[in-house]
Order: C-alpha cells, then structure tokens, then sequence
C-alpha cells in the first residue's frame, strides 16, 4: 500500500469507527445498566415523595436497577437540575423535577448570573402529581386563619419567617406570590429543600411554609401543624374545609407544585418511547396509586405531548410571576 492509499485508509477509519458505534448503540437494547434517576432536592419534599415509588415500578418494568440520587444544592433545584441537562443524551440519567425548572434560569438571568442550564435541554417524558400548595403553620402558632397570618404580618413587617427549598424555588414563588398580594412583607429563610423547610417548621426555626398536601398530611393529622389556605382555583379533596386564596379574596393568587419525568432533548425517540410506555405502565402500578393516594396527592399522570404542553403554558405564568416578583433574597 503506497503513502496516498494509507492517508485515505485513515480517513476513513474515524467515520467507520462512529458508524460501528452508533450501530452498537442502536442494537443495544434500552436499559441494558442501571438507570439514574436525580432529585434536585433532599429527600421529604414534593420530587422525592414521587421518585421513589415510580423508581421502584420503574426498575420492575425496566428490569434494570433505578436508583433515586437526592442532589441538591444551588437553591430551588439548580444543581440537580443542570447536572441532569449535561448528562449524556442515553436514557440513562433522568430527572425528577418540580415547576422550579423553569423559573431558576429567569431567576439567574434576573440577578445577572450566568445560567446553570435552559428548559430547552430537556424533553419532558411524563407528570406524575400536580398539587395547589398550602400555607401551613406550626400548630402552636397564634393564627387560627389567614386574616390572623395577614393582620400580625401588617402589624409586625419582615418579623414572620418562612422557609423555601432555595430562592426561587416553588415554595418561595408562592410565598411571594400571596405577600406581593396580600401586601405584606415575610422574612424568607432559605434552605436546601422542602424537607428541611418542613423539619425547621416542626422545631420553630421558621413560622410557615407553603407545601404539597402530599407532604403535609401526616402533620397535620398528628396535630403537629395547621393549614389556612389553598393556592389552588378550588378545594381539595384532602383537604375539603381549606378555602382558597381566591375564597377569601386573593384573585391573583394561585400556584401549584408539580411533579414530572424529564430526560434530556437530544434522547433519541426509541428510547423516549420506551420511557413513555413505561412511565404509562407505572403509574397505574398499585403500589403508586397507593402510596400517592395516602400521602393525599393522587397521580395527575399526562404523557409527554400534554405535559410539554403543560410545561410551556405554566412556565410562561410562572416566568411572568418572577419577573412581576422582581430581586428578592
């Protein structure tokens, strides 16, 4: 073989070798390993209460190990949730995520700060659970209603802490929706999740929190905590005797926390759709329904066309919510 046969032989090798690898890839069947399934958040919050359960229906349907990794950090989700954008594009890193995905790159953008990712690396595969939160207080507290919360809050501006899982996040969105209506001002006291939020709560750190019903319930029932409100258009099964903001005056008031499947946008569709099928067979599994139904957060399952269009609608009201909200710490 002479110089000018050998310069072309390598040229062409490289493309052989990526035609070889692709051809692997595609005969490979999906999942052949362990899947990853992150949280941005600590376990006890809204993300978590739906990962493991579906992680579980998952790894039967799957026949492949799907284990829950809790990252949190960043505020709100956003080193979870950008870690979840980088991963590669294999079926093999997902993403449990809440409406906070949508709002911490505005969020960034607001404060000048370079963006940890963008909703438009990732493909949403399926919601699990969409729940309007709920204003809880320490049931030692002095307000038996939202007028008592609003008219100590008026009287004692700044003084009233609540926790959030990270600026910007869904439970400080709604926090801040209710006070920029209700014009008062709250002491905001962020922590790395809605669980923690919830512990600091329960040891006083913090008076009120807004949350799942799914999170709340057993709390409540123990006698622990107490709810006034309903971010929701109307009352909850799990909560029938809760007015809603609306109820009691406040029109522009209304937030729900949701809980979705996300993969990333360069998945390709053999895998997508065998998430798909998946996801379709997990949430029906009675193990699920069950778990979510005692929790007090049944599933509100939509696959991927109607949730990506859920996710576009109530990203842009929640974008328009923060940038109404403006710099707040």
């Amino acid at each position: 073989m002479n110089r000018r046969e050998l310069l072309k032989a390598a040229a062409v090798l490289p493309l052989a070798q990526t035609a070889f690898s692709r051809a692997t890839f595609a005969q490979t069947p999906y999942p052949s390993r362990n899947i990853t399934m992150i949280v941005p958040f600590p376990p006890g919050g809204q993300a978590d209460l739906a990962a493991r359960p579906i992680a579980l229906a998952l790894e039967r349907i799957l026949g492949k190990p799907v284990v829950v990794d809790n990252r949190a950090g960043g505020g709100g989700g956003s080193v979870g949730n950008a870690a979840a954008a980088r991963a590669e594009p294999d079926g093999y890193t997902l993403l449990m995520t809440l409406s906070s995905l949508a709002v911490l790159p505005e969020a960034d953008r607001l404060f000048d700060r370079p963006v940890s990712y963008e909703v438009s690396q990732f493909a949403p595969v399926a919601r699990v659970l969409a729940d309007p939160t709920l204003l809880a207080v320490p049931a030692s507290a002095p307000w038996k209603t939202l007028k008592d919360f609003v008219d100590d809050a008026k009287a004692r501006p700044g003084q009233i802490p609540y926790g959030s899982s990270g600026p910007y996040g869904t439970l400080h969105v709604a926090m801040e929706m209710f006070a920029a209506s209700a014009g008062i001002k709250l002491l905001h006291v962020p922590f790395r999740g809605a669980g923690p939020a919830l512990t600091a709560l329960l040891s006083g750190t913090v008076q009120a929190v807004a949350s799942a019903p799914g999170t709340l319930r057993q709390q409540v029932d123990d006698g622990k905590m107490r709810v006034l409100a309903n971010w929701g258009a109307e009352r909850i099964k799990s909560f029938p005797d809760l007015p809603t903001f609306r109820e009691l005056g406040y029109k522009d008031v209304e937030f729900y926390i949701w809980a979705g499947l996300f993969a990333q946008s360069a998945l390709p569709a053999p895998i997508m759709s065998r998430l798909r099928e998946a996801m379709a067979e997990a949430v029906k599994a009675p193990e699920v329904v069950k778990t979510f139904e005692t929790a007090g957060s049944p599933v509100a399952y939509q696959d991927a066309p109607e949730f990506s269009k859920f996710v576009t609608e109530d990203s842009a009201r929640l974008v328009a919510a923060v940038k109404k909200i403006g710099k707040v710490e």
